[in-house]
């Protein structure tokens, strides 16, 4: 007698809308991974944080965001209170300010190596600049000489008043007074000159001093001729 053969059940396999299900989850979860977002800092304790979302302990400081592939995309800068934003300016236009000066003191030093690539155009400039206000204390002294012959003859004419101006007439009182004052402003004239003499030596000797440094570290020859 036959007995009849047990059935054995297969697995039947998925549906067309399993898979595509399974397929679209997958999907999903590949998408939200790609799009998930690390924000990563160091506080001020040196260690590494990472989060979700902004760090609360890196709120003074640069927080990096990376993308699902470890890449950053973006940086966030430091959140900082009104003061602190008021003495993060201040210091950054101080910043600023030193890098100007830097770079005018350095556009000036450039500026001093092409006028005077050696001493001796150096001192060639500053002999023409002192002979200039020489020639000016020299037509000032001729003008003294002048007004100490014409007090001579003034003095000559006081004579009959006894060398006494109050008993003078007009006419000599004024050529007494003109002559004073004349005599004062070139005295005037001649000090003046002399702390201008002063002036240009002084400025001389401080560019030598700079200048003598810009030719060493160029490798000029500082006495050349």
């Amino acid at each position: 007698m036959s007995h009849p053969m047990p059935s054995l059940s297969l697995p039947r396999p998925p549906s067309l809308l399993a898979r595509y299900g399974a397929l679209w989850l997958g999907l999903g979860l590949w998408g939200s991974a790609s799009h998930a977002q690390i924000y990563t800092c160091v506080d001020a304790s040196g260690r590494r944080l990472t989060s979700d979302r902004p760090i609360v302990a890196c709120l003074d400081r640069e927080q990096q965001v990376m993308g699902g592939s470890g890449t950053v995309i973006k940086t966030i800068p430091p959140s900082y209170t009104a003061d602190e934003r008021a003495k993060l300016d201040a210091q950054r236009r101080q910043e600023a300010e030193q890098r100007a000066r830097i770079q005018e003191e350095r556009r000036r030093d450039r500026a001093l190596l092409i006028r005077y690539p050696n001493q001796g155009v150096h001192d060639k400039e500053r002999a023409d600049a002192l002979g200039q206000v020489d020639e000016v204390i020299g037509a000032v002294k001729k003008r003294e000489i002048a007004l100490v012959a014409q007090r001579k003859d003034i003095n000559t004419e006081l004579e009959f008043y006894q060398g006494d101006v109050a008993k003078a007439p007009n006419w000599l009182k004024r050529k007494v007074e003109d002559n004073d004052k004349q005599m004062q402003i070139q005295k005037r004239f001649l000090e003046e000159q002399a702390q201008e003499k002063q002036r240009i030596n002084a400025r001389f000797d401080e560019e030598l001093v700079k200048l003598k440094q810009l030719w060493s570290a160029s490798g000029s020859p500082s006495m050349a001729r």
